[in-house]
Order: C-alpha cells, then structure tokens, then sequence
C-alpha cells in the first residue's frame, strides 16, 4: 500500500514537471510552421501554411525600425513584431520589439503573460524595474530596479509586473526588446484595472486599493 502511495505521489509530481516545462510556447516539430492566418481551424497558436507555398516573405517585414515613432500620452511608443506580423514566427517562439521614449516618456507598469523579455537600450538613459509575485517574505513583492544606460541590457522576468521610464527631461531614449513568445501579449495594469470594459465595480475596486470610491469614480473615465 505504501509503495502505491509513493508510486502515485511520483506520478503526480512527474506530471507537474513536464506540465511546467511545456508552459510556454511548443516547440517547433519541422523547420518551419508559417502561420496560416487563412485556415479555419482554431489551434493554440496558428494552423501550418502547405511547406510548398512557403517563400521569404513569410519571414520578412519592411518594420524601419531604425525610424524614430510618434510618442502617445504617457510618453512612449511600441512597435511590436510578432506572428501577427510575420508569419514565419509562428512556433518558432520569439518576437522583437522597438520602444521609443519621449523625455520623461515612460512604458508603463505592464506585464507580458507569455513571455521573458530581454531589454537593450540604444539611445538615451532608462530607470527599469520589475516587482517580484506575492511570494513567501522576504521577497514579496520586492522591487528591483536599475539605471541603464546606452548598450545595457536588462531581463524582466515572465509574467512579472515591469516598467521603463525615460528620466531625462531633455533628450527622447530608445531601446529594442526581444521576447520569449511569437505574441507575447501585454496587460498594462493601469488600463485592465481602471479602463476595463465594463469596469470592474468601484466597490470592488475601493476595496482592493483602500482608497474611498470617489476616487476610484473620478479614475476610472481619466483611463
């Protein structure tokens, strides 16, 4: 009976291994699965163009992202490349990204659901950080954050709440961003919370930020 139970335990915690090492994107079975964007069928991820109607276009995009981009109102501006863009990035796991910063522009606190990112910055001076998850003390919620200056690199961990902000009043920064998914995803947590739609209650909302609902009632239309 004991050796049973120890045979079901390690089953369990085998399963639990191998479910947490494919808890990411699957990885590639041929050289190539160049995204379908045509096909009916629904997968995780996007069904295989015929290998025969593959060419080099399937992995290319004129992106200019050596061009500067208009900023919006917190300062920043992402161009995203991922398999929306390019379909040859389909199973193949990574995207890239270019951020522009205006003086004192910020990428605000944000997070990627699938993806590690790996930040290089090519102009300019950035203050990044990352908060760790509501892990046992004494790393819960820690903040760990650094100055980066041109040609410093910086991971932000998967699923990790993370941010960069411009502190240069006078000069625009820029950085180019890989990540560890071919569509990443980004939950901006200042517009999922506030600008959800339809809002979350200002009950619910007060509550969670201790804060009185007055003050969630005037956030909410801002977002």
């Amino acid at each position: 009976m004991a050796s049973s139970s120890s045979f079901l335990l390690l089953a369990v915690l085998l399963a639990l291994v191998s479910w947490q090492a494919t808890a990411s994107d699957p990885s590639p079975l041929q050289d190539f699965c160049v995204a379908d964007m045509n096909s009916p069928v629904r997968v995780n991820g996007f069904v295989c163009k015929n290998p025969m109607e593959v060419n080099a276009d399937n992995f290319f995009k004129a992106a200019a992202l050596d061009k500067p981009r208009v900023t919006n109102k917190v300062g920043s501006n992402v161009t995203l490349i991922n398999v929306m863009q390019i379909a040859g990035l389909n199973t193949l796991g990574i995207s890239i990204a270019r951020i522009d910063y205006a003086p004192l522009g910020q990428n605000p606190p944000h997070t990627h659901p699938r993806a590690t990112e790996i930040l290089t910055v090519l102009e300019g001076t950035l203050y990044v950080g990352f908060v760790t998850s509501n892990q046992p003390a004494p790393n819960r919620n820690k903040f760990l954050s650094k100055v980066l200056n041109k040609g410093d690199v910086f991971v932000f961990p998967a699923g990790l709440i993370h941010f960069q902000f411009n502190p240069n009043p006078h000069k625009p920064a820029v950085a180019i961003a890989a990540l560890s998914s071919q569509n990443p995803g980004a939950i901006t947590i200042a517009n999922a919370v506030f600008g959800s739609d339809p809002q979350i209650s200002d009950d619910v909302l007060a509550k969670a930020f201790q804060v009185e609902k007055n003050t969630i009632d005037w956030l909410q239309p801002v977002i």
